[in-house]
């Protein structure tokens, strides 16, 4: 298994990245802060449908802080949702705030119900660490994922990524049979194994993304999507942006190997690589800026882009890579060599 660091160093938001994120809607003033709902007075422990501990902590507030509080968490709800318009909000109401204590991030998640129908949704509020932030914009530009989030100086809003998380997945379709199309699967995990390789994100073990199962009038489609992004650009060794290293992974692995040749295998990477230099083409300003902002960002110990830059060197024989300076020339530099030169797999 590829070896992460088991507490990654936080990164501020730099100038740069802040400029970006104001030129494109992503900074918007927020009523609350992360900082706001540490002011909790209790706690009480989540537990599954199965008595499982969860890991997540539901939080309670003093009595003078809930109007405050569940006001504006209504009001952020509605900026991700509607564009701020609180009328579609009057049957809305703050059911549950909910903390995870395991973790470098420790976010809370919010619980928003319908009085009327009793559906409910979700959102996070987290501190915003610059890697996180870029791993969205990268997520958001470079997949097909669309990613909807704000900042506000230090605090991050992101809506929920619907799915069914990879641990559970692996545990109650994959052991239990109950997977409908093998061959499916097995090509989605090599083209989300691609995605995260060629955008240098980390740590996508079966804890850190979900898979969205759609109905098709024959069949079922499978798409695997990220929900951590703490990890980008970050670790120095390439084998952590390879989803397939991951021992965690191993019953996905399976499936492929059972089902797909290496030819085939290789033919779904190119096709992705293909799609993904074809999003590159269409985001081509924002990306440009976006890269501008990594630049100008720190997001990793300065050992670790150099080891980085020597590991990618030995894969692609490129020797650019010994010339980069900081993580965002990396990405760079694959993603252009992606788009020019369609870098053989």
């Amino acid at each position: 298994m590829p070896h992460i660091s088991r507490k990654k160093i936080p990164f501020s938001i730099s100038p740069a990245l802040r400029s970006y994120l104001v030129k494109y809607g992503r900074e918007i003033r927020l009523p609350i802060e992360y900082k706001d709902l540490l002011r909790y007075e209790a706690e009480v422990v989540l537990y599954d449908k199965y008595k499982q501990d969860t890991l997540w902590v539901s939080v309670q507030y003093p009595q003078s802080d809930i109007d405050y509080l569940y006001s504006g968490l209504k009001e952020i709800y509605a900026i991700m949702m509607a564009d701020g318009d609180m009328s579609v909000m009057e049957h809305l109401y703050v059911d549950r705030i909910d903390l995870c204590l395991y973790g470098n991030t420790q976010p809370f998640r919010i619980r928003i119900r319908n009085r009327i129908n009793d559906n409910y949704d979700y959102y996070y509020i987290k501190n915003a660490d610059a890697s996180r932030v870029i791993g969205l914009e990268l997520e958001h530009l470079l997949s097909p994922n669309r990613m909807n989030y704000r900042v506000f100086n230090q605090t991050l809003i992101e809506e929920h990524i619907a799915g069914i998380p990879g641990k559970e997945f692996i545990k109650n379709y994959i052991e239990k049979e109950r997977v409908e199309n093998h061959l499916r699967l097995a090509k989605e995990f090599v083209k989300f194994n691609e995605r995260c390789f060629v955008r240098l994100l980390g740590d996508m073990h079966s804890s850190n993304f979900v898979v969205d199962i759609t109905p098709d009038f024959e069949d079922v489609h499978y798409r695997i999507r990220a929900i951590d992004f703490d990890q980008q650009c970050y670790e120095p060794r390439r084998s952590v942006y390879f989803p397939k290293y991951y021992k965690q992974n191993l019953p996905f692995i399976n499936i492929g190997i059972q089902n797909i040749t290496p030819e085939t295998s290789r033919q779904y990477q190119k096709e992705e690589r293909s799609m993904i230099a074809r999003r590159i083409r269409y985001a081509h300003e924002e990306l440009d800026d976006l890269l501008i902002a990594m630049k100008g960002s720190i997001l990793s110990k300065e050992e670790y882009i150099i080891e980085l830059r020597k590991d990618l060197f030995d894969y692609y024989n490129d020797p650019q890579y010994l010339k980069c300076r900081n993580m965002g020339e990396v990405v760079e530099l694959g993603l252009s060599n992606l788009v020019n030169r369609g870098d053989s797999v």
